[in-house]
């Protein structure tokens, strides 16, 4: 092999090698990533069983519960938004369960301009989902109490604002009629699973770069390189 080109083929193979590596690892996460999504997807959708006596986050998210009793009042409305409606309040009210505990449910959401319309209380069935949301970061804004007007699902603290267990169950049915509420089920439409689109941009630019240092390793120097 020409000296000349030693060094182009070590930087063409390494940086090929690097880049195609790194197409690799996305496709392993993809791989987890559906996995993962494979899981809530069966979590969310099997029949409903009874609220466990102490859930938690990492056996029990997503599970699908039903709980019966009754809504109190005391809400916190929570400003967040969709891509399909814009602007919303979710809906979040300390719930007293038939056995006595107190949970935080999660009812749905209202229009922006709907916040201060009244909205029932009292018993009601729910079916829906626990979930133990990741909506909060140091530019989350504190709750304006004096408004009653949160910026993020803070279950701790709504918690211990409403009185009640850190528990909170995201309504996909209610026994409610006529409410102006609509359930904002759990889903898996706000899990990211880009991974292939990275892989594929990786591995191109794996690509691209070994085509580049060929055509760099045959190019014919010109006379005042020689």
């Amino acid at each position: 092999m020409q000296r000349r080109l030693i060094f182009p083929f070590i930087v063409g193979l390494t940086g090929a090698a690097i880049l195609f590596s790194l197409g690799t690892w996305q496709m392993d996460r993809k791989a987890w990533k559906d996995g993962v999504i494979a899981e809530i997807t069966t979590m969310v959708a099997i029949a409903p069983v009874d609220l466990p006596i102490t859930p938690t986050e990492a056996e029990h998210e997503y599970l699908s519960v039903q709980v019966t009793g009754e809504i109190g009042a005391g809400e916190i409305p929570v400003l967040a938004s969709t891509k399909q409606v814009g602007a919303i309040y979710r809906i979040i009210s300390p719930f007293r369960m038939d056995n006595g505990r107190m949970i935080l449910v999660d009812q749905g959401y209202m229009l922006d301009e709907l916040k201060d319309d009244p909205r029932p209380i009292g018993a009601a069935t729910i079916v829906g989902n626990l979930l133990w949301p990741d909506e909060i970061d140091s530019f989350t804004p504190e709750p304006d109490l004096k408004a009653n007007i949160w910026f993020a699902r803070d279950i701790e603290r709504m918690a211990e604002h409403l009185n009640t267990e850190p528990i909170l169950v995201v309504a996909r049915e209610t026994s409610l009629s006529d409410t102006p509420v609509t359930p904002l089920p759990v889903d898996i439409s706000g899990i990211p699973n880009k991974h292939l689109e990275y892989a594929v941009t990786w591995y191109g630019l794996g690509i691209v770069w070994l085509m580049m240092s060929i055509y760099m390793a045959r190019r014919k120097p010109r006379k005042d390189e020689s």
